[in-house]
C-alpha cells in the first residue's frame, strides 16, 4: 500500500471545499488515514517548498499558504501518489480539465486548491514532515 499527503490549500479551506476534496479521493478508493488543520509557520514552508525558494514569487506563495490553516491529509491505496495526482489534475488550475478536483474547483497555478506528494519518496519525507507516527491510523 501507497500513501501520499495532501494539503488542503487556503483557498480549498476559505471556499469550504475540504469535505468535496477529501470525498473525491475516498469515493475513488483512497482511505483516509490521517487528518488535520494545521498553522503553517515560515521555516516548515522553506522546508517544505526548498526547491522553489530562491525564486521571486516564493514570497507570494509563503503568504497565500500562511493566510489561513490548510488541512493537511495523508491517503492509502495502491498507486495513491499517481492516482491522487491524476484526480487533482495539472498544477495549474486553468489548464487543468473538467472533471479532475483543480479542473472544477481552482483558479490558477497557485490557488490550485490541493498539494500532493509528486512521487513516492517525496510523499514519505512530506508525511513525516507533517505529522507524527502517532497521529496516523493506518
Amino acid at each position: 500500500m501507497e500513501r501520499t499527503l495532501i494539503l488542503c490549500k487556503p483557498d480549498c479551506v476559505e471556499k469550504n471545499l475540504v469535505g468535496e476534496v477529501l470525498g473525491r479521493f475516498e469515493r475513488a478508493g483512497l482511505r483516509l488515514i490521517a487528518l488535520k488543520t494545521l498553522r503553517l509557520a515560515p521555516a516548515v514552508l522553506a522546508e517544505h517548498y526548498a526547491h522553489i525558494k530562491d525564486r521571486p514569487f516564493y514570497p507570494e506563495i509563503e503568504t497565500f499558504m500562511m493566510s489561513r490553516p490548510v488541512v493537511g491529509a495523508i491517503l492509502e491505496g495502491d498507486g495513491a501518489v499517481a492516482r491522487v495526482r491524476d484526480l487533482l489534475g495539472p498544477t495549474d488550475s486553468r489548464k487543468a480539465a473538467k472533471g479532475t478536483i483543480r479542473g472544477d474547483l481552482g483558479t490558477d497555478n497557485m490557488r490550485n486548491i490541493a498539494h500532493a506528494s509528486d512521487s513516492v519518496e517525496n510523499a514519505e519525507l512530506e508525511v513525516k514532515r507533517f505529522f507524527q507516527s502517532g497521529e496516523i491510523f493506518a
